[in-house]
């Protein structure tokens, strides 16, 4: 029967421990990336943009074609009274009680001072200009997945490092209260223990607290329900490639995308400078008609065809138009002047990011050491303790500090691979490592 039980509690443990497993959702970073690209409020706006300047690129397209219109009228008349007075007596017609009318006109631009042509090379160029702005849009996005999914995995890390060490904690506790109780200890030790675990356990509730506020952000952005408890495994985290670090900001000129974005925009306002001119120019159009025209018996035209040249020129033009040439051209230096604006800035944000990726790696290794070290101090000064050679401050400050190193250490090796991401992004190449193109 005492068998028949403990298989019972042992099937009840098993399934309440599946239940807590599948309460968490393991991503990797890569399909966390995908996600966001494919769901991101951001990502479908940009797209959407992408989507109109197309159109709006089709629809100046549009205009080197013919225009053609067709148009027709039927009318009933009443009492209609039509005189011709040079007819002599027969000038005076019956009245029609009907009258159809039909038209059909054709307009071919020929010239109009290059003003289409540029207009399209224009607006091909800020299309281009928004699918650049897009792909920037779709790398910002990835950088903050990154920068959550990191932070995810450093609070769930620090998580973990606590509640090992409160386990450590509470255990003194329960020997430091046996010794008391003996009298082998002074009341005060025991209190400085059990403030240890307090403290602890403070920092183990703000680690919660900004674990589950990390995992609420990801999952907004992911479009995941809330509920939804993510999880980084430390292998998918650290198998993660760090090699080919940018070493200067020739890459990052080269492929910047919000940088591309201003270039095309740039080609795009001397285009505009080239439409404003067209206003110093006739234009010039092939003209063709069709016109039938049926006045119930009175009067029927058929096969009314006509065809010839227009030509329009607004001499005022002249001179008004200087204003919109200078406008234009103050544009383009606009634009110009932003290109340089931005060259720099991310000379600056690259440099600052190869620099901080470099700290990064060198504080880690010191990490490393300090935890060698903080673990050596925390065994000796305890070897002491035992033998009556350490008082529980010793302990004590020797415990934190070992914490201490542990967390930093976790937390530092999660810090390279943030700042190498981050020195991809500001270098243009953050897509081209998750090959996020086809997305």
């Amino acid at each position: 029967m005492k068998i028949n039980q403990l298989m019972l509690f042992g099937i009840f443990f098993i399934g309440i421990s599946s239940i807590e497993a599948q309460e968490k959702t393991s991503l990797t970073l890569d399909e966390a990336i995908k996600m966001a690209w494919e769901k991101s409020n951001e990502v479908t706006l940009a797209t959407t943009k992408v989507n109109t300047k197309k159109y709006e690129s089709q629809e100046v397209r549009n205009n080197q074609y013919p225009d053609i219109k067709v148009s027709g009228q039927y009318q009933r008349l009443t009492k209609a009274s039509i005189d011709m007075p040079n007819q002599g007596e027969s000038g005076s017609l019956a009245s029609p009680d009907r009258a159809m009318i039909g038209m059909a006109n054709l307009s071919l631009p020929l010239f109009a001072g290059f003003k289409i042509q540029n207009s399209i090379d224009a607006y091909d160029n800020l299309y281009e200009a928004e699918n650049a702005n897009a792909a920037k849009t779709k790398e910002d996005v990835a950088l903050r997945v990154i920068t959550y999914y990191t932070a995810l995995y450093k609070a769930q890390k620090t998580l973990d490092v606590l509640n090992e060490n409160q386990k450590s904690a509470k255990q003194r506790v329960t020997d430091f209260t046996e010794l008391e109780k003996n009298g082998i200890i002074p009341r005060n030790d025991l209190l400085k223990s059990q403030l240890l675990v307090s403290k602890t356990q403070l920092s183990i509730d703000e680690a919660n607290n900004k674990l589950n506020n990390i995992n609420f952000y990801l999952t907004t952005l992911l479009k995941l329900d809330p509920s939804t408890k993510l999880q980084v495994n430390e292998s998918d985290f650290f198998n993660l490639k760090t090699s080919n670090a940018p070493t200067s900001d020739l890459l990052a000129l080269e492929n910047r995308k919000d940088l591309e974005a201003i270039r095309f925009q740039q080609k795009a306002s001397e285009a505009n400078i080239k439409v404003a001119k067209a206003g110093y120019y006739p234009t010039l159009a092939l003209l063709g008609g069709y016109t039938a025209l049926d006045l119930k018996d009175i009067i029927t035209v058929k096969y009314a065809m006509n065809f010839g040249l227009g030509l329009t020129y607004d001499i005022s033009g002249i001179y008004k138009n200087s204003a919109h040439v200078r406008q234009a051209e103050s544009r383009a230096l606009e634009v110009k002047n932003t290109e340089a604006v931005m060259t720099d800035r991310i000379k600056v944000e690259v440099q600052k990011s190869i620099e901080d990726y470099d700290l990064a790696i060198n504080q880690s290794v010191v990490y490393d050491e300090a935890l060698q070290q903080a673990s050596e101090n925390y065994r000796l000064v305890k070897d002491k303790f035992d033998n009556g050679l350490a008082d529980t401050n010793d302990l004590v400050e020797a415990d934190v500090e070992q914490l201490s190193a542990k967390i930093n250490t976790a937390v530092s090796k999660a810090t390279i691979i943030q700042k190498y991401y981050e020195l991809l992004s500001v270098s243009g190449q953050l897509s081209q490592s998750f090959n996020l193109s086809k997305i």
